[in-house]
């Protein structure tokens, strides 16, 4: 089944990207998209290249994907940059990957702050090098008061722990009678999630072929509509979004009911 989900790298629509652009922008937008960057390892073997240099061609299209996202009105764009698990990785592939952020930061944040856009973090910040939250911090105060587009990072995330924290903060607030068994709600687990500020995902896009959510925003995903692609993300390019965004426009989302159905 989900194989039939996935975008082969030929079936590019041929059409000039300023008119799909423009043809998109016509219909409804999804307001958030989530996307899984991966990928950045298998094309840098594909080269002979040492892993790193594919993470840091990955890092190149997302600065091409956020402008994008920008131009066409995405209000959200998320980006799954660093797991909970992707601590497992070898030490020179860490170091690398916690050098990303300030080297990202470091020569795009003037291009930011000019194009009105507002940069998010969420996940485990504590236990990121000294570096790597300086530059985060200095990313997301300066660019605080931006109202365009909101970048936000999944950086040191895991949807489960996220959700785990949640439980015992509200666990807490029955403890010290703050609420009670009957106020829990998904309402109230909601506003105990790091995306409490956020609008859940429209659309979820995963480069490199595989189908599995790795541990992502799996609360917030319930109604998500999934994008996959053979692409590796350091070739996602402005058509692979926009090609996402119009199988997006083409579908019916029902929410568990029957929208524009009849009911016999």
């Amino acid at each position: 089944m989900f194989k039939k989900l996935i975008r082969k790298n030929d079936k590019r629509i041929d059409i000039h990207l300023d008119e799909r652009k423009e043809n998109a922008q016509k219909e409804q937008l999804p307001c958030h998209i989530a996307i899984i960057m991966d990928g950045n390892g298998r094309w840098a073997k594909k080269r002979s290249l040492p892993r790193i240099a594919g993470h840091h061609e990955g890092m190149k299209t997302v600065k091409k994907i956020t402008r994008f996202a920008n131009e066409v009105g995405i209000d959200t764009l998320t980006l799954y940059a660093f797991s909970t698990e992707n601590w497992k990785r070898p030490k020179m592939e860490v170091d690398f990957l916690m050098r990303l952020p300030e080297e990202f930061l470091g020569t795009y944040l003037p291009e930011l702050i000019e194009q009105n856009v507002q940069v998010r973090m969420m996940g485990n910040l504590d236990v990121l090098p000294e570096h790597t939250k300086r530059a985060i911090n200095k990313a997301v105060e300066e660019t605080a008061k931006n109202d365009g587009l909101i970048l936000n990072f999944a950086l040191n995330y895991g949807s489960r722990n996220e959700i785990v924290q949640a439980v015992k903060r509200i666990a807490k607030q029955i403890e010290q009678d703050e609420i009670s068994e009957e106020e829990i709600t998904e309402e109230l687990l909601n506003s105990h999630l790091m995306t409490k500020d956020l609008s859940e995902p429209d659309l979820l896009i995963r480069t490199s072929g595989e189908v599995r959510l790795s541990n992502f925003m799996l609360w917030q995903l319930a109604y998500t509509e999934f994008w996959f692609t053979d692409t590796l993300w350091p070739d996602f390019d402005e058509a692979s979004l926009l090609e996402a965004i119009e199988s997006y426009q083409k579908r019916n989302r029902r929410y568990g009911g029957l929208k524009g159905e009849e009911v016999n």
